[in-house]
């Protein structure tokens, strides 16, 4: 009898050591599958709440694939990433008009490679443009237009014509953007057929409280700052930065765009005008760490002409040099300030890029 017992228990505690082994295997394999589900499910959720963050992530791999490829291989990272990057290129009303609209090109449609047959962009070039000013090209397309075609693909006379991204092609007279469809042809209201060049200087400091300490964020990172001037245009935030004139030195448009566009140079009186740039050539003669050089996600790009720039950041470590001076707005902007750095901020074209990639270089709180 006690025999029958023993038997009977060990073939219920086999039975329910089976039980739950059983019990335990199902629970690793739905625990699998909910972690699965979320691994998926959290890349589609992050961009349906933070699409500009994605955004920015994957213009973040573009300037580093671009980089690892090198210039010969640039155009292939970019086609890849192609959908991104070519995000405020193709807003609907072009910049400074209120009736020039785009031709719609959907996402999967933005590359040449792809086929689009109903494709008719509008043609469109600013009057101001057309007027012939120094800094902007005849319209070539016509054959009675120029004497002498531009030189593409490199330095003609004291005009860079040169791309960042490597060569790109000349489609019926005039060069072609190489990242993709716009919507537009022709320059609207840029000068140059092909690469427009500028230069954006990304000034920083620390946030100090009243005593002088550096700001930490939550995650024990510091905060840093930015001088930020807001555009007369669109009253868009924006690095103080502008076009690289002919025949000029990338360094001197950073200084003067600096302090044309941040300090007000140019209104200030003479006492405060040396004193400024003083400052400003102390800064920059320090040298600065190039943050970018590429094509810009610009609102102004269009199928023919387009914006590529080198953003440097010039870090005011101890905000005892430029931030001295009182900001005030300048020769191309309505308001200036020192701005925060954090994820959540929106500026023009692609300086929130360039605004992230600072901050990680120096360790800040994003």
């Amino acid at each position: 009898m006690g025999q029958g017992n023993r038997r009977s228990r060990d073939w219920t505690k086999k039975r329910l050591y089976e039980e739950l082994n059983t019990l335990r295997q199902f629970n690793q394999c739905t625990l699998m599958v909910w972690v699965c589900g979320v691994l998926l499910a959290a890349p589609a959720l992050i961009f349906l709440y933070y699409p500009s963050l994605v955004r920015s992530k994957v213009n973040y791999l573009n300037i580093k694939l671009t980089g690892f490829l090198g210039g010969g291989a640039s155009r292939q990272s970019i086609r890849i990433l192609t959908m991104s990057i070519h995000y405020k290129a193709r807003i609907e009303t072009y910049p400074r008009t209120k009736d020039v609209k785009r031709f719609p090109v959907p996402d999967d449609k933005v590359p040449w490679s792809a086929e689009f047959a109903v494709y008719e962009p509008v043609d469109y070039t600013s009057p101001k443009v057309l007027e012939k000013p120094v800094w902007a090209d005849p319209d070539i397309r016509h054959s009675d237009a120029v004497i002498r075609p531009p030189k593409w693909n490199s330095l003609d006379g004291v005009i860079n014509r040169r791309s960042h991204l490597g060569n790109y092609e000349v489609i019926d007279k005039v060069p072609r953007n190489p990242v993709g469809r716009t919507g537009l042809r022709g320059r609207g209201c840029l000068g140059r057929w092909g690469p427009n060049h500028a230069a954006d200087p990304i000034v920083t400091r620390w946030k100090r409280n009243t005593t002088g300490e550096v700001v930490k964020a939550k995650s024990g990172s510091p905060i840093l700052q930015f001088i930020a001037v807001q555009r007369q245009d669109n009253k868009e935030w924006a690095l103080p930065g502008g076009m690289v004139d002919a025949g000029e030195v990338v360094t001197v448009t950073l200084k003067r765009e600096f302090g044309e566009e941040a300090l007000n140079s140019l209104m200030a009186t003479d006492d405060d005008k040396r004193q400024i740039r003083q400052s400003i050539s102390d800064l920059f003669d320090r040298g600065g760490a190039e943050i970018y050089r590429g094509y810009v996600d610009d609102p102004r790009n269009t199928d023919n002409s387009w914006m590529e720039t080198i953003a440097v950041n010039l870090h005011d470590e101890r905000g005892e040099n430029v931030a001295r001076f009182k900001l005030n707005a300048g020769d191309d902007a309505v308001g200036v300030q020192w701005m925060d750095v954090d994820h959540s901020l929106q500026l023009y074209a692609s300086h929130r890029d360039f605004i992230q990639k600072t901050a990680e270089k120096l360790q800040a709180s994003w």
